[in-house]
């Protein structure tokens, strides 16, 4: 990822405005070679969640369609750096292709969704955060077989998140009409829901988030850091990205 970062050259506004006017292959070639990290490294970022599932050139593939569209709506005369503007939509364009794969069991989909209303609705009445136990003997399963649920939901856990995170980029950035400097304030507001969601996680659902996330670690390495089971690693994280999700989601609706 370094080796592409090094081989990058600034690409000037007179080149955007080279390419505006002539539409030359050679020009937008030379631009998107510039900017094929930002497919690699969401391709990459997401892989956990396509794993066995869609293969990585698909989906790479699909990412690289997205930046060629990128290019020709790019409009450099409006202050937003390309890599902002075209970073949100190549990984709203790959979450869109590995959704449109259907591989989550259907009956998997609808138990997780149930368990994420039941969660939502109880958090409401009670004002606070459920126990699993609580939330099990709402929906009338033994707490093993919600941990089962919530294990076999993580990849779609993962995906429902960045579907809703990308939403809200896109929601935000349309409202604000791509102006640079209102975007920049929605950007920065929804890195605070986003903060705000993280700080109301317990210390465990923190710490796998932030070595999921941040650096980058499979579920079997955070197993192996945390002294835990790999399965467990997962309700975990999937538990923390269900209260996270209901955070982003009621800033939407704002």
């Amino acid at each position: 990822m370094l080796a592409v970062k090094e081989m990058e050259i600034e690409i000037s506004d007179q080149l955007w405005e080279k390419y505006y006017e002539t539409k030359d292959i050679g020009i937008r070639n030379k631009i998107l070679n510039n900017y094929l990290h930002i497919v690699t490294i969401n391709a990459k970022r997401m892989s956990g969640i396509y794993k066995n599932k869609a293969e990585i050139e698909d989906v790479v593939n699909q990412g690289i369609i997205a930046l060629i569209e990128c290019i020709d709506r790019y409009d450099w005369r409006r202050g937003v750096q390309f890599e902002s503007f075209a970073s949100i939509r190549v990984r709203g364009s790959i979450i869109d292709y590995i959704r449109k794969q259907d591989w989550v069991p259907r009956d998997i989909r609808k138990r997780f969704v149930n368990i994420e209303n039941v969660y939502s609705e109880m958090q409401s009445s009670l004002n606070r955060q459920p126990t699993d136990e609580e939330v099990a003997e709402h929906i009338g399963v033994g707490i093993d077989e919600f941990n089962k649920v919530i294990s076999q939901s993580q990849s779609f856990s993962i995906l429902s998140y960045e579907n809703l995170l990308d939403n809200a980029y896109n929601f935000k950035e349309q409202a604000s009409m791509i102006e640079m400097p209102e975007q920049k304030v929605q950007e920065e507001e929804i890195k605070k829901v986003i903060a705000a969601s993280i700080d109301k996680l317990s210390e465990k659902e923190r710490l796998i988030v932030s070595l999921y996330y941040y650096e980058e670690l499979k579920l079997k390495e955070i197993a192996v850091i945390l002294g835990i089971t790999a399965s467990r690693v997962s309700q975990i994280h999937t538990k923390a990205l269900m209260k996270m999700e209901k955070i982003l989601g009621d800033y939407m609706r704002e």
